[in-house]
């Protein structure tokens, strides 16, 4: 049974492999899909050191709005919820499963929690932002089956070392 609870910062370690664990696909599949010149701004020393970086930033930042998905005492799973009153709404800023335990309804546990956090706050609106990218289908899929629905945005790069 999955049981989610505050984040603690004893489980930054485990928080943190499990992520770049999680992600391995994700950033596969993006490095062979997008430009080389944007990846490389991007992931300059590779993507795990800008990834562990960024995630425990978050972690150190965030703590108190962060909760753990927990299967026989093991973190298995972790979402991070932000808050935007001046928008009526929350976002399920970061979402993550081990892989050794996706498809077992933790995702769905981990948002339902943060769905939760967001409606305490009083705010109307949930929002989740994810890749276009092959690597990013099984999350589009998650978060549709969990009733989001798809804002139109194209993001576009120029490499300005080229004429």
């Amino acid at each position: 049974m999955t049981e989610v609870r505050p984040y603690q910062s004893e489980d930054k370690v485990t928080v943190l492999a499990l992520s770049l664990r999680s992600w391995e696909p994700v950033f596969s599949a993006l490095e062979s899909e997008v430009s080389s010149f944007v990846y490389e701004c991007f992931y300059p020393r590779g993507w795990r050191i800008r990834q562990e970086a960024d995630l425990a930033e978050v972690l150190d930042e965030e703590a108190g709005r962060i909760d753990v998905a927990v299967i026989d005492s093991q973190v298995v799973g972790w979402v991070c919820t932000r808050l935007h009153p001046e928008d009526d709404m929350g976002e399920v800023y970061v979402l993550a499963v081990d892989p050794d335990h996706q498809r077992q309804g933790i995702a769905t546990a981990l948002m339902d929690r943060s769905f939760e956090r967001i409606r305490d706050a009083g705010l109307r609106m949930a929002m989740v932002e994810t890749g276009g990218d092959s690597g990013h289908a099984p999350s589009r899929a998650t978060y549709e089956a969990a009733g989001f629905q798809r804002w139109p945005v194209a993001r576009y790069f120029k490499d300005l070392m080229q004429n």
